[in-house]
């Protein structure tokens, strides 16, 4: 029998699809039912949040109510947001119908319990998705963006298909917590390691891994409120299943392997091609790639405490960024009349050198002072690594600002301990990374980190000039996808609107 809080849950994909439904019906009251349906759907998660931390030990899925919550939040402000955005579009209520649907979807994912409705749900998202990318038909570029993901996405769903054979085969079952009591119960199942394997491609094809990203990065046709709905809620459904299946994977170091390898990988060289951009919407794009490599990192690490911690907040800023795209003008003038700051020379290179170790030092002395006193808060040290290596860019001097930025990343270490003791223990916990997977870390993000210093401290230099071309055009890996592809399965047509006359003057009509 299900906790009571998880059954108020399902309030909030059930109101998505009640909306839809009477939305067709009462077209000229569809944008106030999508919102009666949005703040019933949060209302339920609330309501179920409240419910879990008064009954404590009831065993609720502390990632399920989460990121319930998160949909809640996200549903509820794309849709307000949506209906001053679109006002005056002829596309009105095919754009909700298909919203609504995607929310629904994203729901069932969430809280689903069956791996068959789980990837059933998220196969939806993904078709609903479709249909909001390619809002504006006429649009070439959103039909290809659109098509690639297309592809990337029929590839997974095939991996995910496969896998539920092989799980079945294996149980008789597809209920998830049969699955991950097996994952947990000794002996070998080499047919579920072999499903863990599928379940972690389906993943990094799904969450924009390189170099199957290109879609991820051309998607920017599509209005603006889908941009926040993909960046800040479908991308992440990814990340979510890793933390939902967590004894599965820790059951499967070759699964484990394939996540830390790709997520590292695509988090440096998405975060260096991001350095390049200028355009707001494409440069938030490239940093949800790099992110989503890094929250599979963690996952592949074991760290799942901190990829839930990373999962809500990215949620949470993709989409105040996303939807507040539009104030990028302003706010840059508001920069250029403040001081920039340390820019380049080798002071500046030093100095930034030496914000690692102190940020290093920092979180290692939190950590074991908050263990001195609470022990489940002590951090693994793999996990010290990463919070010093991202709060380290804090701590780069700016004129006037150098203490402000000590406190933000004394705070945000003590947050982030605060979390860890919180949820270590309700969360699935691994055995913790082998020396091997430690060191690789260790070298991507330490490489990442001095060729940002550099190029931040040198950006007329040699590797400058050498690394600027390669990593503006994305490094050619989206190119090669793309002709690749369209071989295989070309990209639908699309006939442009025809050109309005133009004018003749006198003088052009002259021969």
């Amino acid at each position: 029998m299900p906790a009571p809080s998880t059954l108020l849950l399902w309030g909030l994909p059930c109101s998505y699809a009640l909306a839809a439904l009477l939305a067709s019906l009462l077209p000229r009251r569809q944008w106030a039912l999508a919102q009666l349906a949005a703040g019933i759907g949060l209302g339920c998660t609330l309501l179920a949040a409240g419910v879990a931390l008064a009954t404590p030990g009831s065993g609720v899925d502390v990632a399920e109510h989460l990121v319930a919550l998160l949909v809640g939040v996200l549903g509820w402000v794309i849709l307000r947001y949506s209906q001053d955005y679109l006002a005056g579009e002829a596309g009105q209520a095919r754009y909700l119908q298909a919203m609504l649907f995607t929310l629904t979807a994203v729901g069932v994912v969430v809280l689903a319990t069956h791996l068959a409705v789980l990837v059933l749900a998220w196969t939806a998202t993904s078709l609903g998705l479709h249909r909001l990318l390619t809002f504006y038909p006429e649009r070439s570029a959103a039909q290809v963006a659109a098509h690639k993901k297309f592809l990337v996405s029929r590839l997974a769903e095939l991996c995910l298909l496969v896998a539920l054979g092989l799980i079945y085969h294996e149980l008789g079952s597809l209920w998830l917590d049969e699955l991950i009591a097996a994952a947990r119960s000794p002996g070998s199942h080499p047919s579920l390691h072999a499903a863990a394997v599928l379940i972690a491609l389906a993943v990094m094809l799904k969450s924009a891994q390189l170099p199957l990203h290109g879609w991820l990065i051309q998607v920017m046709e599509a209005p603006t409120p889908i941009s926040a709905l993909l960046h800040a809620g479908i991308i992440n459904l990814g990340g979510l299943v890793v933390i939902r299946l967590a004894p599965v994977f820790d059951a499967a170091p070759l699964a484990q392997a394939l996540l830390i390898a790709c997520g590292s990988v695509t988090a440096v060289l998405a975060s260096l091609v991001m350095m390049t951009r200028i355009s707001v919407k494409v440069r938030l794009a490239w940093s949800t790639c790099a992110q989503m490599g890094f929250m599979l990192l963690e996952c592949g690490l074991g760290l799942y405490e901190l990829a839930l911690l990373h999962l809500l907040a990215h949620s949470l800023y993709k989409a105040h960024a996303f939807l507040s795209a539009g104030e990028a003008v302003s706010l840059a003038r508001h920069r250029a009349l403040l001081p920039q700051g340390l820019k380049a020379g080798r002071a500046a290179w030093w100095r930034r050198v030496l914000a690692l170790p102190l940020a290093l030092a920092l979180v290692t002395g939190m950590s074991a002072l908050a263990g001195h006193w609470l022990p489940a808060s002590a951090l693994p040290p793999v996990a010290v690594m990463l919070v010093g290596m991202g709060l380290a860019p804090l701590l780069w001097p700016s004129p006037g600002a150098t203490p402000h930025n000590l406190l933000a990343a004394i705070g945000l270490s003590g947050l982030y301990l605060l979390w860890h003791a919180l949820f270590a223990g309700l969360l699935p916990g691994a055995q913790g990374p082998g020396l091997l997977a430690s060191a690789w870390v260790a070298l991507s993000f330490g490489t990442l980190y001095f060729v940002q210093a550099w190029l931040k401290s040198f950006p007329q230099g040699r590797l400058s000039a050498w690394l600027y071309p390669k990593a503006f055009g994305g490094f050619y890996l989206d190119e090669r996808y793309t002709r690749l592809s369209f071989r295989l399965w070309p990209a639908p047509t699309t006939t442009p609107p025809a050109a309005a006359p133009m004018a003749t003057s006198p003088a052009s009509a002259v021969p």
